[in-house]
């Protein structure tokens, strides 16, 4: 049976009539379902009250039915947004009167406040899958949640791919035991799999249902004129300074994305440096200190500022509705995401979305161009569905754990219900349990790794309540890089930024940092102490681990298919038509089901450049491989380089056989011996160790470095693989390797296609479309003043042998 406006009941008629609005269909199916008690999955675009449809049947059950306790809770993936959608409640409930209370918890909610939270629960919740787990492991989680009526889980899509996603897939399934009669709600507005996020979301097909709202106004997409200056190589899209800034002029509050925290201060700064007339333009990524993130969400709040200069920290959901352009720096990388940052322009369904996309370079533009077309045909793009990640698994048995005594049959049964852990067979279960307990067989001789033991009942329970504190320190699955805080003088904390870069600097050096130009002055009791700097020295730009997004699929296959259709070339900019025809005169194209690989001597090196279009990640690994067949080959290969769109080796010797080079054999041993040999799955272990409890990053009056970390885990890592080589977290790190940074599935689908239908084309130049490679080559860090000008000195020089017609 369908709710109608007429079943809306008072105070809630009345507020809708006040503000002179109806409610929309799929805020009244979300009664419905409410009042079926079923789980569901809400697909609404932004600017639909997606969010108010969430909340509406639990404010309607707590005005009619008033209850102590927690009701609902409210789950987030970013600090920021749970802070804005606790602020966008308490207009309705203020105008409403309702007298319903609700509280924010997240790592930056005040201790006394949690405190408090933990006795006196509020009505509605709103927190983080972290502060989710965190609640999860005290003591009285089974009467802090045995009320719960509503879990209500925002921006799910964003969430459901990652670590993350399996921790709070866990967690849900552990409420779904505590409270088993709550019904759980996922908010999204951009989904590629809406059948396979509902089973996320619900373990039971028959108690699930998706709403999907009628679409909003298709956003309008525009792509920066460069006619005067498109770049041929770089990422940071600084020759596009002076024509944003003139964007920013014209709009009430304009959003600048940009895809990593280190372009994120470059581009703020170069915004900075010609904003002549003092426009209030700040700031905002994650290493930022939480007051400035704070102070700066606050002004978008009030409409203070011009705009924002920001990471995916402003991705999702924030309702800013006087934004009215969003400006996307470089290629957005992915279809959905795109459309997830478009959506925070103009945050009304009957109104189009603004945007504005500055491609960095001129396979960027395709980029662009191919993302445009994906929104317009509906076509989103996702990641596979996340696999059982055992590493999160044994953090979470320790949770339980500290929250009391658990069956191990039991609680099989429950991680089972978890979407992720579905099929996990239980010798895996098993395994983890008996690495959380014991360290596994290579460990347990050692008492620092017993965590768990079993007592005459049966019952598993921890070797020492004093382990508690030590997970609730380090809880979570973000593993970044270590860290150390950046203080101005003796005065306020500035952010944090990454351990490693700190090494590589010496007092008097200069960085940017939290939009200012910083003098490193020192370390001090484990701080940077840093001073504004004065001169004109050219800054360092800090650079962040795991920042750089990769290309998507779906968005490589619209890109390849541009290229090779010379037909749809009319509506390029001319740079970029010009530069296609280059290519086709000097080189060939890259055909859609083909393999482009070009050979050409320079300066003595003889360089490969395959055009693969297979991601970053794809291509690291690639380059791995070739340059152990290309030293079997003995042409003594000197390096590689990656980008989204193909890798390029250099080598003192040449390549003769480019088809038994690119056999898709290397998949086989070639893989199996790199990857044995390779630091990156010992990376990969380090960060699984740091997950699954092994390793503590954190102690009660202390904190490991970065050092100590990796030293600890390199010397686990090395026992294990000699004593123990199908330990749990080696099999962890193995798996996350080979679908992670590795993307091998992209990989093997790549060079199986090609296999007969590899083109090479031997040339005596560089060609116009390996100028972006070869020009990137010795450029991954180096300072700001020598980062992504328009044409630098070597992209120069590489353009006019590009351009030179052969003699």
């Amino acid at each position: 049976m369908s709710t109608t406006a007429s079943d809306l009941p008072q105070p809630f008629a009345g507020w809708f009539a006040s503000r002179g609005w109806r409610p929309r269909a799929h805020q009244l199916a979300m009664l419905a379902e409410a009042r079926a008690g079923r789980d569901t999955l809400l697909i609404a675009p932004t600017g639909g009250g997606k969010t108010l449809a969430g909340f509406l049947p639990s404010l309607v059950d707590l005005a009619a039915r008033p209850t102590a306790g927690l009701h609902t809770l409210y789950v987030s993936p970013l600090k920021a947004l749970t802070t804005d959608i606790a602020r966008n409640l308490e207009t309705p409930l203020a105008e409403m009167g309702l007298g319903v209370t609700y509280a924010v918890r997240t790592g930056d909610t005040p201790a006394n406040r949690r405190q408090r939270q933990r006795t006196h629960p509020p009505q509605i919740l709103l927190t983080t899958p972290e502060s989710l787990a965190l609640l999860l492991s005290y003591e009285n989680a089974a009467t802090y949640f045995q009320n719960l009526a509503c879990v209500i889980l925002d921006e799910l899509h964003s969430i459901a791919e990652n670590k993350r996603g399996a921790l709070l897939s866990l967690g849900m399934a552990r409420l779904r035991t505590l409270a088993p009669e709550a019904r759980f709600v996922g908010l999204s507005a951009t989904v590629a799999d809406p059948p396979a996020l509902l089973r996320f979301l619900s373990p039971d097909p028959a108690r699930s249902r998706i709403v999907q709202a009628e679409k909003g106004a298709p956003p309008e997409i525009v792509i920066a004129d460069a006619e005067a200056g498109m770049p041929w190589s770089g990422h940071a899209a600084l020759y596009a300074a002076e024509a944003v800034y003139a964007r920013l002029r014209a709009v009430r509050t304009g959003l600048v994305f940009v895809n990593t925290r280190a372009l994120a201060e470059l581009f703020f700064a170069a915004l900075w440096r010609i904003n002549s007339e003092n426009l209030p333009i700040a700031l905002h990524h994650g290493s930022l200190a939480v007051e400035q993130r704070r102070k700066v969400e606050a002004a978008m709040a009030r409409g203070a500022l011009r705009g924002v200069v920001c990471t995916s920290s402003l991705d999702l959901g924030i309702d800013w509705g006087d934004v009215d352009l969003v400006l996307q720096i470089g290629a957005p990388k992915g279809a959905s995401r795109l459309l997830q940052r478009i959506g925070r322009a103009n945050h009304r369904l009957d109104e189009a979305s603004r945007a504005v996309l500055v491609p960095a370079n001129r396979f960027e533009v395709l980029e662009c161009i191919a993302a445009i077309e994906a929104i317009e045909a509906d076509e989103l793009d996702g990641a596979p569905p996340l696999g059982p990640a055992l590493d999160v698994l044994a953090q979470h048995v320790t949770g339980v754990a500290c929250s009391g005594t658990f069956d191990a049959d039991a609680l099989y049964e429950e991680v089972r219900r978890a979407q992720p852990y579905a099929g996990l067979p239980r010798a895996d279960f098993d395994a983890v349990l008996d690495f959380v307990a014991t360290g596994g067989y290579a460990l347990r001789q050692y008492e620092r790794y017993r965590r768990l033991e079993q007592g005459p009942d049966g019952l598993w329970q921890l070797t020492d309540r004093r382990l508690v504190r030590g997970y609730r320190m380090n809880i979570g699955t973000i593993v970044e890089a270590p860290v150390m805080r950046v203080r101005l003088g003796r005065g306020r904390s500035l952010g944090e930024i990454e351990e490693y870069f700190v090494s590589m600097l010496t007092p008097g050096d200069s960085f940017l940092f939290a939009g200012r130009v910083l003098a490193f002055e020192g370390i001090r009791q484990n701080e940077v102490i840093a001073s504004l700097a004065k001169g004109t020295k050219e800054p360092k730009i800090p650079a962040y681990a795991g920042g750089r997004l990769p290309l998507t699929s779906q968005l490589a296959h619209r890109v390849r298919r541009l290229l090779a259709e010379p037909a749809h070339w009319a509506d390029l900019p001319v740079p970029v038509r010009e530069w296609l025809e280059l290519q086709r005169r000097h080189s060939e194209l890259v055909a859609a089901d083909e393999l482009l690989v070009e050979s050409f001597w320079r300066a003595g090196r003889h360089y490969l450049v395959a055009y693969s279009f297979v991601g970053r990640n794809a291509h690291q690994t690639l380059g791995m491989l070739l340059t152990r067949r290309l030293q079997r080959m003995g042409a003594r290969p000197m390096g590689f380089v990656a980008s989204d769109y193909c890798i390029a080796t250099w080598s003192l010797g040449e390549c003769h056989d480019v088809e038994a080079l690119f056999d898709v054999d290397m998949l086989g041993d070639d893989l199996e011996e790199w990857i044995a040999e390779s630091s990156m799955v010992k990376r990969i272990f380090r960060n699984c160790a740091v997950v699954a409890g092994l390793i503590e990053r954190r102690h009660p009056g202390q904190q490991k470095t970065g050092r100590q970390v990796t030293f600890n885990a390199d010397l686990i890592y090395d026992v294990l693989r000699k004593y123990e080589p199908d330990h749990v977290l080696l099999k962890a790190a193995r798996t996350e390797a080979a679908a992670g940074l590795t993307d091998i599935r992209r990989l093997a689908d790549l060079l199986t296609s090609v296999q007969g239908r590899i083109r090479h084309r031997r040339l005596d130049r560089v060609s116009p479309f390996a100028v972006s490679i070869v020009a990137g080559i010795g450029k991954e860090h180096v300072d700001a003043g020598d980062l992504d000008q328009t044409l630098d000195e070597l992209t120069a020089e590489l353009v006019a042998e590009a351009l030179a017609e052969p003699a």
